[in-house]
């Protein structure tokens, strides 16, 4: 008998882990999920979408309008840099992300300036907002490369 043929490979398996991430926010509209993985293939970080440590998620809003300091934006900590402040590495240099929404022009710095090279993505939701705009003018500038990546299988778990 073969070794088995139908195993997932290691970008679907990261991107399983930033989807996974995803699912500890308590964001009622959107959950993003990020990993951080080095050159040797092993995960360095992961965050979520959710308010920083200490900030109660029973008392800051979660609106998505409004007058901005009654709306969840001034307060959210992004996956991605919540990913890369919970690294266990100081030195992301050459690292890659994924991460299940694209990096907003914010994230997008941090990535940046922690050294991260490539970032794979599950889906870019506002392509033609200002943000995302000015995301992929920042990363093309830095040589950071980002690829939508498709999953190619449904992941199931059977034990």
């Amino acid at each position: 008998m073969g070794k088995r043929e139908d195993y997932i490979s290691w970008d679907e398996y990261f991107m399983a882990v930033a989807v996974l991430s995803s699912m500890r926010s308590k964001d009622p509209n959107t959950q993003v999920g990020a990993c951080i993985v080095n050159k040797d293939k092993k995960i360095v970080g992961t965050g979520y979408n959710g308010f920083p440590i200490g900030c109660s998620d029973d008392s800051l809003p979660w609106a998505r309008s409004g007058n901005t300091l009654d709306t969840k934006y001034p307060y959210v900590c992004h996956a991605e840099l919540n990913a890369i402040l919970n690294s266990i590495s100081r030195d992301l240099s050459g690292c890659t992300l994924y991460v299940a929404l694209f990096p907003c022009n914010e994230c997008a710095k941090a990535i940046i300036q922690s050294g991260i090279k490539q970032i794979f993505y599950k889906e870019n939701k506002y392509p033609d907002s200002d943000s995302v705009r000015a995301s992929m003018r920042m990363l093309d500038a830095a040589g950071v490369k980002y690829t939508q990546l498709q999953m190619n299988k449904t992941l199931e778990v059977s034990i």
